[in-house]
């Protein structure tokens, strides 16, 4: 498959602003309905999960995923209400919640919150949806740091993790994605991965995705295990696309 077309399908496609209304919300879900196919889950603050549900549903895209954030975008250390906050995700319909490991807490020394935290919002998510742990790599910024909340996050259960919020100053690295990558290998379970923030173009996503096939092996490369979490990716994408398209029809 094109590398394009590929990137698309295995998007995120988020609007986390403080300004988004259910029309935004209507308006996302309009993009996500491309020629090229859809991406695979539409990310949105939870008040607008059933806004996206019955939009998506209206433009037959019912396979399209609804995400939604939780302990966002701060990652306090407060188990009972990031448990809290994901249950009712899961109550207003959410498939995927994205939730914000307490980084801070283990920048600080403090192990235990993180793990514990995750455990319980995975308790929370049951079997209706997935939980993906956003462990702030930016942030967190050395390699054992980024590591070690991994780690921590997929023993807790982590379905997916994920490097940020896209709302602090270093977002999505090449290297901290190898280093989390690593860690899923390592750890030998289904742990998906996802990156978030900054990827905005064709060039910088395939760069993810040649790392992740190099690591984890071409077929591993898929909505189960890999996503872009972004909002300006998709317009690059299908700019690349549509490009493509003419320049076949011309003949060239």
């Amino acid at each position: 498959m094109h590398m394009a077309k590929q990137a698309l399908q295995l998007m995120d496609l988020t609007s986390l602003n403080d300004e988004d209304t259910d029309a935004v919300i209507e308006n996302l879900c309009q993009q996500a309905d491309t020629p090229f196919g859809s991406p695979a889950a539409l990310c949105v603050y939870p008040k607008f999960i059933q806004t996206a549900r019955q939009s998506l549903d209206k433009l037959g895209l019912q396979a399209v995923k609804v995400a939604t954030v939780t302990n966002f975008p701060h990652g306090k250390a407060d188990i009972e209400s990031a448990r809290a906050q994901t249950q009712e995700a899961v109550a207003f319909g959410a498939d995927e919640v994205d939730v914000v490991f307490p980084y801070q807490a283990l920048i600080e020394g403090d192990e235990a919150v993180g793990e514990q935290l995750v455990r319980a919002c995975k308790e929370a998510c049951a079997d209706k949806a997935k939980l993906k742990v956003i462990i702030e790599s930016g942030e967190l910024k050395s390699e054992a740091l980024i590591a070690k909340a991994s780690q921590l996050a997929i023993n807790g259960g982590a379905d997916f993790i994920k490097t940020s919020t896209g709302k602090v100053a270093v977002n999505a690295t090449l290297s901290a994605a190898q280093t989390m990558l690593q860690v899923i290998k390592e750890s030998g379970r289904e742990v998906g991965f996802k990156a978030a923030g900054g990827v905005r173009t064709a060039e910088e996503a395939q760069d993810y995705l040649q790392l992740a096939k190099e690591m984890m092996g071409e077929d591993w490369v898929n909505a189960e295990h890999f996503r872009f979490g972004a909002s300006g990716l998709l317009k690059n994408l299908l700019a690349v696309l549509n490009n493509e398209q003419q320049s076949n029809h011309q003949g060239y």
